[in-house]
């Protein structure tokens, strides 16, 4: 069979102890004996460890922040990709996916193909919204509501009792255990990411990650679960093992075909350790940071995701993943040059011979 020979760009080549995903979808490409293509890198800091990765990429670019709004990222993924060429996009970054989504057509037109969730799903999907979710019974999700305001915080920490979690708009999670805990996080994530600011009851219990891919017409079209098994000083996942279980995959699915989501997505879910009950505590409209971990047990998702961007036809059967696989993180200094630098600073983009990756 013919190796895909694809230009995929990437986004989020941050890769810091807070990792975007980015990086590692780029190795699950690289990994993919399948996958023949060239790889793009997006970022947004000329500092981005993405970039300085040996072997990883064959370009990469700087994009205007999301707050330079809609028309200069399409501006810039049109110079891109008259520069480049780009096949495919795969976006890695909530913030962005709006954005993208809006574009998509246009960028279609172009030549460069998504694979996005409908605006409608991604809404449905929030933080703010995944209550709804689980109105039918058929998803248990924890309560939840949207607070706009730091006064707020003190009445549904009588309501919920504490300790509760509070999350940001788009990213951060934060166990407050008083109202002057979710007092302090409510103004950093608001200054982070803005409002609303989303307060959860907190459920004790064991957390497990599941990476999907749904086809947009409610059908799973492969997904891997996981279980932390180390976390940072920031809650991150810093060692991980896949692991098989039918509820989780269940759970998943069910998710999917409520949302007819298309494309990427990490449900995390979470096991009451007292009932054994299930809840979802949040859907990510992306791959997770941990994604390598798919194309090492056997399952490469994000290979998955091109495919269905290009509207090639996914492997009959889908090969099972390995249960047992563990990924461990790894904190390294990369070395690279002034050069590679320089052209990022000054012209924005990034021309890299590509050598064997390490």
């Amino acid at each position: 069979m013919d190796k895909l020979q694809a230009t995929v760009a990437v986004t989020g080549m941050n890769a810091t102890d807070n990792p975007a995903p980015g990086v590692a979808v780029a190795r699950s490409l690289r990994h993919e004996p399948g996958f023949a293509g060239r790889v793009i890198g997006l970022g947004y800091d000329t500092l981005d460890p993405g970039f300085y990765a040996e072997g990883l990429l064959d370009g990469g670019a700087i994009l205007p922040y999301p707050s330079a709004g809609r028309e200069a990222l399409r501006d810039r993924l049109h110079r891109v990709r008259a520069e480049m060429g780009i096949d495919v996009l795969l976006p890695t970054l909530d913030s962005e996916l709006r954005a993208v989504l809006a574009l998509a057509p246009e960028l279609e037109q172009s030549g460069t193909r998504t694979f996005l969730p409908t605006l409608d799903s991604l809404e449905r999907a929030s933080k703010t919204h995944l209550p709804k979710l689980g109105e039918d019974g058929r998803i248990a999700i924890p309560p939840s509501e949207p607070v706009l305001s730091a006064e707020a915080m003190g009445k549904l920490g009588g309501k919920y009792g504490y300790p509760l979690l509070v999350k940001g708009v788009y990213y951060g999670a934060t166990i407050a255990h008083n109202e002057s805990d979710a007092t302090a996080a409510f103004h950093r994530y608001a200054a982070q990411w803005g409002l609303p600011i989303i307060v959860q009851k907190y459920i004790p219990g064991e957390e497990y990650n599941v990476a999907a891919l749904g086809d947009g017409k409610g059908n799973m079209a492969g997904a891997v679960a996981m279980r932390k098994t180390m976390l940072t000083d920031k809650g991150k996942g810093w060692c991980g093992v896949a692991i098989e279980n039918d509820k989780l995959t269940e759970i998943t699915e069910r998710v999917i075909g409520a949302l007819a989501w298309r494309g990427p997505l990490e449900v995390e879910i979470l096991r009451d350790t007292q009932s054994d009950d299930y809840h979802v505590i949040e859907i990510n409209p992306r791959f997770p940071a941990w994604i390598y971990l798919s194309a090492g047990a056997g399952l490469n998702l994000p290979y998955l995701a091109v495919l269905l961007a290009l509207g090639l036809p996914l492997p009959h059967p889908l090969p099972r993943y390995r249960a047992g696989t563990m990924f461990v993180r790894i904190a390294i200094d990369q070395i690279s040059d002034l050069a590679t630098y320089e052209q990022l600073s000054t012209t924005g983009t990034l021309r890299p011979s590509r050598k064997e990756v390490r």
